[in-house]
């Protein structure tokens, strides 16, 4: 079972890129994320004809999420974090796909920090990991894919300073992070690759693609109860470099 995570940076824009992806790369689940478009704007029929079921949250001009499952209908288990019934922000979805739950987070960016903006990544952290706990004590087979907007360690960026006031990689970020993952959660891709340098993200700005200049933001985390399957994990790197892309890639993990 193949299941990815991508930021797809405006689905119906870079559309012609999903579905090229989806072609070659043939997951399983994928976990979409800043589809940039309402409920009505999402592209169902060319999804279904390439062969995908699909379940959404859209929200007009930027967030919104979605999952993906080929050749099944992925059943909607939830389509907002618990916690705060006033944010009305389309950033967390997960279904039940083939016994296994999936999430396509969308965490918020938190810039510019300090601020309410870093405030509100926070609290969102930590209401995911409150909602991730319950997972944890009953524990469920799953997935918790998404785009964090964290870095979780010196390396998961590449060398350099001028990064060092965002809120993707200020310490605070990076403790929630590894709160959540302190649960029992298996950080797949670095669980496999411990000292590689693997990036998931290059800004467009200052020639980061070519120069390689990324981050890796975008993650897979496999509950106990699914850790013990793990296989395989990567990035399609190539796929960030192909006309019209995404400024993210997909992460991927291969469950037995």
């Amino acid at each position: 079972m193949k299941i990815a995570t991508f930021n797809i940076n405006n689905i119906n824009r870079r559309l012609p890129n999903l579905l090229a992806w989806l072609r070659m790369a043939k997951p399983d689940v994928v976990a979409l994320q800043e589809l940039k478009a309402s409920d009505g704007e999402f592209p169902a029929a060319a999804i279904e004809r390439a062969g995908y079921g699909a379940v959404w949250r859209g929200q007009k001009t930027w967030n919104g999420v979605a999952i993906l499952a080929r050749n099944a209908e992925p059943v909607l288990t939830r389509d907002r974090l618990p916690g705060k019934p006033a944010d009305l922000e389309a950033r967390y979805i997960e279904a039940a796909v083939r016994g296994v739950i999936v999430t396509s987070i969308y965490l918020p960016n938190g810039n510019p920090q300090p601020g309410p903006k870093f405030d509100y990544k926070l609290d969102w952290f930590a209401r995911l990991r409150r909602h991730a706990n319950t997972f944890i004590k009953q524990d469920l087979p799953v997935v918790l894919a998404g785009d964090y907007n964290v870095a979780p360690g010196e390396i998961d960026i590449y060398p350099t300073r001028s990064w060092d006031k965002d809120a993707l990689i200020q310490p605070k970020s990076r403790v929630a992070f590894a709160a959540l993952v302190e649960q029992g959660w298996c950080d797949a891709i670095r669980e496999l690759n411990p000292d590689k340098r693997i990036y998931t993200f290059w800004d467009y700005k200052r020639n980061r693609w070519p120069r390689d200049a990324g981050l890796r933001l975008d993650h897979l985390l496999l509950s106990p109860a699914l850790a013990p399957r793990l296989v395989n994990a990567g990035v399609d790197k190539k796929t960030r470099g192909e006309d019209g892309a995404s400024d993210h890639a997909p992460a991927w993990v291969v469950l037995r």
